[in-house]
């Protein structure tokens, strides 16, 4: 029988989820640096569906998140050990076929998976492999400049001591409480991100809309975009996202169960929103080392 890997990955998220875990919150600021996957040999994070998958699997307690094939193991010199089990990836790999209505051709994503093993699964690897490069440890009392930069290399009117957390889409700005308002930095930048997720989807950007997708809970489906996004976000930054999702677990449980690609659909979306945040901060940077 065929495996049906869509319904797989959607039928574990949804487990937790009845249970009131959200795989998506997790302590990053343990181990900074450390929440995104990556291929232990290239060092290219793992995106999309793939960092979600990672975070399902971190109760193994591995203390890298560092992956690589079983070839690219023995390459390198090492060897999974024996009995081991890995980690499944997915991998989305364009293939051309023929509308049946049209005639005409139309390219759609084939989902393939692949298996990859945590360095903590291996012997014999060479140490740069292991443990990568060193990420500093951060203050938590302190705001971080790197994460106030980003903020403001995205462009996006962002008002500061202006109220509640909100994203107002008609007037295209942000609010935020003032910094010493939130029990935590970590409160502080998950709200700011989460916030420049929805901004990510004006129409002016992103133009992202649910409502053809997902109709009566688009809001809801935003709100999960904006989560995972926000996730990835303080994952790369060292951050602990503190999330409150209650409101919507309902929704998107049902959602889910009724469409078993409905979290690759918002997964996707909230890596597109984190890429467009980045993009705006790399360009901010490229625009600084040009004037200097």
């Amino acid at each position: 029988m065929k495996r049906d890997l869509y319904q797989e990955v959607t039928d574990r998220i949804v487990t937790l989820l009845e249970a009131g875990v959200t795989p998506w919150h997790k302590d990053w600021s343990e181990r900074p640096g450390d929440g995104i996957p990556c291929n232990a040999v290239t060092n290219r994070p793992y995106s999309g569906i793939n960092v979600l998958v990672y975070w399902l699997s971190q109760a193994a307690g591995y203390a890298k998140p560092r992956y690589l094939t079983f070839k690219q193991a023995k390459d390198a010199g090492g060897n999974v050990r024996k009995g081991e089990k890995g980690t499944p990836i997915y991998l989305f790999t364009p293939i051309t076929i023929e509308d049946k209505k049209t005639g005409e051709e139309k390219s759609i994503p084939l989902i393939r998976q692949y298996t990859v093993f945590n360095v903590d699964q291996c012997d014999n690897l060479p140490e740069n492999i292991v443990k990568g490069k060193p990420v500093p440890a951060l203050n938590k009392d302190e705001r971080e400049n790197l994460a106030d930069e980003f903020i403001k290399a995205t462009g996006a009117d962002f008002r500061e001591g202006k109220g509640s957390p909100c994203y107002v889409p008609s007037k295209d700005f942000i609010t935020v409480p003032d910094f010493k308002a939130f029990r935590s930095k970590e409160g502080y930048y998950g709200a700011s991100f989460h916030e420049l997720a929805h901004w990510t989807g004006h129409k002016s950007r992103l133009d992202r809309n649910f409502k053809s997708r997902f109709d009566t809970n688009a809001y809801a489906m935003e709100e999960l975009v904006a989560e995972l996004t926000a996730a990835f976000l303080c994952a790369e930054f060292g951050f602990n996202y503190e999330n409150n999702n209650a409101a919507y677990l309902g929704h998107w449980i049902g959602v889910m169960k009724a469409d078993k690609r409905a979290i690759f659909t918002t997964v996707s979306a909230a890596q597109k929103a984190a890429n467009f945040l980045r993009g705006k901060a790399l360009v901010d940077e490229n625009e600084e080392k040009e004037a200097a």
